[in-house]
This record gives structure tokens, sequence and C-alpha cells, in this order.
């Protein structure tokens, strides 16, 4: 079991790696099948100072031929020429050479000539951090990597499908850092409560009378105050709880979140379902309602 554990963390860790080579590969082969394309012009009467110059000048009389340099200040200029009167075997050398000017002329990047449904497959593979890495490598790594479908299948891996058809104002990549940031608000409620940190609730909760606390007991309490004092109580008399946090789904809007999750304390006290409603004020979430309540097991219902 170790070996396989250890593994899985080493394959987990190369996946960035792995995904890097096979992009790179691909860009070769595309490269490759690029150069063969691309016809090959021998100079057979020795090289010549002006490309563009010797070309117009070797061009018959009696065809009716519109010559131009695409650049003559470069070693590397390419004469190209429409020829009416021109053989077809000229003429096709005449488009290629056209098209590998217009080319080089666009500077198309070997990345870019990949098949977009490939990229986005790729990409799908990294995690969070990777894919942000990623963004800050180049302009079409960065193109590549807010693409849209890309958040949306790493929402759908990291968090949860139930919000498929849902359609995020500002993007699945906004909506993707939303979810982040309220689930990491989240947990550190989780930590007040295990710290027992009467302070730190009074920062966590939104100092407000409309703010309500129902406890897995049952007790309702309602309003600022009253709320704090109920967490007052409770960790006077929880004395080092252990609990674990399962199936957190969160769903984020403008200004109102909302949590669900299950939480098991001490693995064999039973379980609770609990939710967290939070509300975006001055620029940070604040908890407005917590509700927890006992997990019904299988056969309480009967």
């Amino acid at each position: 079991m170790e070996i396989a554990y250890s593994l899985s963390i080493a394959f987990q860790s190369l996946q960035p790696f792995i995904i890097a080579t096979i992009i790179t590969l691909l860009s070769l082969v595309v490269a490759v099948r690029s150069f063969f394309k691309r016809p090959h012009k021998s100079n057979a009467s020795g090289p010549s100072t002006s490309p563009c110059k010797d070309g117009i000048k070797g061009a018959a009389p009696s065809s009716s031929c519109n010559c131009f340099c695409s650049n003559e200040n470069s070693d590397s200029a390419a004469v190209v020429c429409g020829c009416g009167a021109a053989p077809a075997e000229d003429g096709m050398v005449t488009a290629n050479t056209s098209n590998a000017v217009a080319e080089r002329q666009n500077g198309v990047s070997m990345m870019e000539q990949l098949v977009p449904e490939i990229t986005t497959h790729a990409l799908s593979y990294l995690d969070y951090p990777s894919l942000c890495r990623l963004s800050m490598t180049n302009s079409l790594m960065r193109k590549a990597a807010n693409d849209d479908n890309v958040w949306k299948a790493l929402y759908h891996k990291d968090f949860t499908w139930e919000q498929d058809n849902v359609t995020p104002i500002n993007g699945w990549k906004a909506y993707y850092a939303a979810t982040r940031a309220i689930i990491n608000v989240n947990t550190e409620f989780f930590n007040i409560i295990r710290d027992r940190s009467l302070p730190g609730m009074i920062r966590f909760w939104l100092n407000a009378d409309y703010v309500k606390c129902v406890h897995e007991s049952g007790e309702h309490f309602s309003g600022f105050n009253q709320v704090i004092f109920s967490w007052h109580l409770a960790f006077n008399l929880q004395q080092g709880v252990d609990f674990h946090v399962r199936d957190v789904r969160a769903r984020v809007l403008t200004d109102v979140a909302w949590v669900t999750m299950k939480t098991y304390f001490d693995m064999d006290n039973g379980a609770y379902n609990m939710t967290n409603v939070y509300e975006f004020h001055h620029g940070r979430w604040y908890l407005v309602h917590h509700h927890s309540s006992m997990l019904l097991a299988d056969g309480d219902m009967e």
C-alpha cells in the first residue's frame, strides 16, 4: 500500500511535466510536417547579393510578370511573382512561395496550429496552481489557460457537477475563484471552533440583528449578541472536540453565498448536516446564518 501511495504521489507531482511534454511533442510534429510541406528552391548559379533584383532581371521579356520583394533589406528576402503566361509548375511554386511569405509575415506559432480541443483536453489534467503558473509563461499559454471550458472542467473536478447548467456572469474562471474563496472562509470557521476562539468568532459573524444560529441541540439564537453568547457557552462545554468535514458544496452569487456540508464529530458520536450562509460586506465575507442538525441514519425514518 505504501508503494502504491508513493507512486500515486509521484505521478501527481509529474503531471505538469507530462502535459508540457505532450504539448511539446505535438508542436514538434506540426513543425516537421510544415517543414517538409514547404518548397525548397535550389540556387545553382551561386549566391546573389540581391535576390529581388536578380529575380526581376531573370524574368522573361515575353511573359507578363509582376514581381515584388517581400523584404529588400533582409538576406532572406523572397521574390513573389505572378506571371500570366508562366507554366503550370511555375504557378504552383509561385502559390507555395506566396503562402510561405504570408505565413512568415503573420508570425503564426506552432502552438497556434494545434487543434483547440487537444489543448483544452490536455490542460484539463492540470490542477489550480499549475494552471495559474502556466498562464504566466507567455501570451499564448495565458490565452489557452484562460479558456472558459478549461475552468469549467476544473470546477467540476475540484468541487461538484451539481452546477453544470449554471452560466456564471463573469465566466467560469471568476466563478472558480469565488467558490474557492468562500470554501476557504468556511474552513476558517471550523478552525475557529477547533481553537475555541471567541474573539475569532466575533470577527467572523456580521454584527447585525438579523443573524441567526441554530446549534445541533436545536437551540435557536437570533441577533449578534445572542449568537456570540451561544458560542461562548458552546466553547465552555466542548473540550478538545475532533471532527471531520465531508461533502462540502458551495453556491456563490454576487454578495450572498451558502455552503452545505456533513460534519462528523469524533467519527463515532454522530454526524450532522450543516449549512452556513454568508454575505459580502466591506470587501470580505461574513457569516449571517448557521444551522446544524442531526444527520438521520438509515432506518431513522421508519
